[in-house]
């Protein structure tokens, strides 16, 4: 009977303050969707990040008949002893800790690869066109790359010095000012929903003033009477994390699995990431309007 009662209230008080309460599942979907955002962001970059470290940081490209530098058209393409010369100075140079060679045809398989989703690109492109390769490993990326990139760019049989790090700098900054932005508009879109479930609680209480003074009369407990109240802001929020939890699968779906065909170098993230998301999204939530709700009867229903 009591289950019924709390429960008949939580729907008295919805269903009265419907525009206020349709507008707080809005803010909290929007603000909970653009955290979990934020937080997808901050996943992506670590598995990123880690999957990388301590891979290869620098890519010395060899020439080829298509390479369009001066010295490699003046010269030719690499030959053997070329490539012997420059895997033999590499290895013997202390800061580089290890040297892969990466031939024409594996470049190849990887690049259809990378590029499966683009078939008139991978046609356009023969074998021929991809250059073969040294991946070289430094043992300290930062203070090694500008000696051993400077040693080898220009020597015979070069074509151009990449540094793979950098790339992959300018793609953590990218997502590192995008979950920025984001958790910003999040934080004030959350100062927002507190704002709106105090004001929401707050109205609720006001119009069942009546009700709650009869309650007091006939004895009934402070918790019982706070109860419909501190529900009623709980269960708007999970509605607004329901949202939030769908709009999160479409950002995961449509966008950051998408990053993949733009940066070759891209992880994607895990199932189990978006779950992880997910259920902060929903403490965040229950944190958010219960809390609130419990402050907000504290100060304006006096028992």
């Amino acid at each position: 009977m009591r289950s019924q009662f709390v429960l008949s209230e939580i729907w008295i008080g919805l269903r009265r303050n419907l525009t206020m309460t349709m507008a707080l599942i809005v803010v909290v979907a929007i603000s909970l969707s653009l955290l979990g955002t934020g937080l997808l962001f901050v996943k992506q970059v670590d598995r990123t990040r880690t999957y990388w470290q301590g891979k290869v940081e620098l890519s010395v490209y060899l020439c080829i008949k298509s390479s369009p530098q001066p010295q490699c058209q003046h010269n030719g393409p690499a030959t053997d002893t070329e490539r012997a010369q420059l895997r033999q100075q590499l290895q013997s140079m202390p800061q580089v800790q290890a040297v892969y060679y990466v031939s024409q045809q594996q470049a190849w398989q990887e690049f259809r690869q990378y590029f499966s989703n683009e078939p008139a690109l991978v046609q356009d492109t023969s074998e021929g066109d991809i250059p073969d390769s040294f991946e070289v490993k430094l043992r300290n990326p930062e203070a090694d790359y500008n000696s051993v990139a400077s040693a080898v760019t220009g020597a015979a049989g070069v074509e151009t010095v990449v540094d793979e790090m950098t790339i992959l700098d300018k793609f953590y900054r990218l997502l590192d000012g995008a979950r920025n932005a984001v958790v910003i508009v999040a934080l004030i879109l959350i100062v927002a929903a507190v704002l709106l479930v105090g004001n929401t609680i707050r109205l609720s209480a006001f119009n069942r003033r009546r009700e709650t003074a009869i309650m007091r009369l006939v004895g009934a407990s402070n918790f019982y009477i706070q109860l419909p109240f501190l529900l009623e802001g709980t269960i708007a929020g999970l509605i607004g994390w329901v949202i939030a939890a769908g709009l999160l699968v479409a950002v995961k779906s449509l966008m950051l699995d998408s990053l993949g065909q733009y940066f070759s170098f891209n992880v994607g993230l895990s199932v189990g990431d978006l779950v992880d998301v997910i259920a902060t999204s929903m403490a965040v939530a229950l944190v958010l309007c219960g809390v609130t709700s419990f402050l907000t009867l504290r100060r304006y229903l006096r028992i």
